[in-house]
């Protein structure tokens, strides 16, 4: 058995889906295809907890997931700005910043607490998608994640892309459609859907 680098994500509804993805194409044709998002394998979403997993676990973390979702409600969710930030290497990256409501971030917490014992962020290139092109800063945002991102420092967005997206209006509220596990690429996008979950 080996280890993977995963996501547990919301997964937003189609329609949001294809508003981010639109959003992307802007920045894709303005700055360069870093992060190419589309509804296959490479998925708008919400990160919840993400860190390395022996693959022999999968079963296990797809039944804890279905437990939280089935206790879980989640209203509609609500983008309040877009926001700007600069990566590690020092690019600029836009995201959609999400509502921190109290439903949201009690799953995140729920989430990272049952699945301590079987997560860990030692992650290296070879656990992602395509491990040839995984960069540094990747590696560094997983292996921050419990310390940097999560808990009081839990940040919801849903990334666009690299470069400065200038939003005419921002998207109408939406629902989150699944709860899912998803296998990383490069720069934490979610290649791969290992385990889904309806909510």
């Amino acid at each position: 058995m080996g280890k993977i680098a995963v996501d547990v994500v919301l997964l937003p509804a189609e329609k949001m889906m294809l508003r981010v993805i639109e959003a992307n194409r802007e920045l894709v044709q303005k700055y360069g295809p870093e992060i190419v998002l589309n509804t296959q394998d490479c998925l708008p979403h919400i990160s919840l907890a993400m860190g390395c997993i022996e693959t022999g676990s999968l079963s296990s973390i797809e039944n804890i997931l279905k437990d939280i979702a089935s206790k879980t409600f989640l209203p509609q969710l609500m983008v309040t700005r877009v926001d700007i930030s600069t990566s590690f290497s020092g690019e600029t990256i836009s995201a959609f910043e999400i509502e921190k409501l109290q439903e949201l971030v009690t799953l995140h917490e729920q989430i990272m607490e049952r699945l301590e014992s079987r997560m860990t962020n030692d992650a290296t290139a070879d656990m992602l998608v395509n491990p040839q092109e995984v960069g540094i800063c990747s590696l560094q945002w997983i292996r921050d994640y419990r310390t940097k991102s999560s808990f009081e420092h839990f940040f919801p967005h849903i990334t666009i892309g690299y470069g400065c997206y200038e939003a005419s209006d921002l998207p109408p509220r939406f629902s989150a459609s699944h709860l899912a596990l998803c296998r990383l690429g490069n720069h934490c996008t979610c290649r791969k859907v290992l385990a889904s979950i309806e909510l």
